[in-house]
């Protein structure tokens, strides 16, 4: 089980400069999929593998058409430790952010119901940027894989990204990820050219996007839940900033964390140096 090694060309490094986001070929193979659907089933019955404790705890909401995202599945589950922390993933990564080293910043498992065809924005996803929650990160330079696990389209709540919006730099208030009108967040972030390009996924595809690329999903109209595990990547020798804005993850450099100490301990594994 693993992810399939793929060398980034030229043409995809250009793509993902130009664009803020690449899609990869099939990375997984049918077995793995098949596993990692598994993976999903046990982790929202709690069925954890080891001893770990869950980053947060997480319970089910009463909207049975609300989205899921459970944290750094890699603690808790097998399969889904296998993948995010895969030398492949890595290796693409360091290609496509031209950085030597790549670490996992933290992984999302997450489950988009579907609604046989009805109405609601209960499942969406608004239009943010992942640094927008990252800004305790002392670079910008970060990658999402996120990593589709059946076919994907906006039928079923596939994402959509805002093409060459990773040239706009950090935009304040971006962390809008939980902010479910897509028309009023467009209606604020949309102050350059606003060019939505779906990422329609077979399979094992895998979307690269940049931390500062706009994106978000919209309604999974179909019977059948939208699944994806996705990893968060960053460079070896990324640091804690001061800021505002506190990720989770800075309580996982100890309890006197220190401006300017390294993301690099067991919590952060090195998936790839060159």
């Amino acid at each position: 089980m693993g992810v399939i090694p793929y060398t980034i060309t030229a043409a995809d490094k250009e793509k993902f400069d130009q664009d803020g986001y690449w899609i990869s070929p099939k990375l997984l193979d049918d077995e793995t999929i098949d596993q990692l659907r598994g993976a999903h089933e046990r982790i929202w019955k709690k069925d954890y593998d080891g001893a770990g404790i869950p980053l947060h705890v997480f319970k089910l909401s009463e909207n049975p058409h609300a989205l899921r995202k459970f944290d750094n599945g890699w603690w808790i589950n097998d399969e889904v430790r296998s993948v995010v922390t895969d030398p492949n993933l890595g290796e693409m990564a360091a290609k496509l952010l031209n950085e030597d080293e790549i670490r996992l910043w933290h992984d999302q498992v997450i489950y988009k119901p579907g609604t046989s065809g009805q109405e609601t924005t209960a499942g969406n996803v608004g239009w943010h940027q992942d640094y927008g929650y990252w800004r305790s990160s002392s670079t910008t330079n970060m990658v999402t894989v996120w990593i589709a696990l059946q076919d994907t389209n906006l039928n079923n709540g596939g994402m959509m990204t805002i093409l060459g919006s990773h040239k706009w730099g950090a935009v304040e208030g971006s962390d809008t990820f939980f902010e479910q009108d897509m028309v009023k967040l467009k209606q604020r972030f949309a102050t350059r050219d606003w060019i939505e390009e779906p990422c329609i996924l077979k399979a094992g595809q895998a979307s690269f996007h940049h931390a500062l690329t706009f994106h978000g999903s919209s309604t999974n109209f179909t019977d059948q839940p939208r699944l994806s595990v996705v990893a968060h990547l960053m460079p070896g020798d990324t640091f804690y900033k001061e800021g505002r804005v506190r990720h989770d993850n800075v309580r996982l450099l100890g309890p006197r964390p220190q401006f300017g100490q390294k993301f690099d301990n067991e919590f952060f594994p090195l998936l790839y140096s060159k």
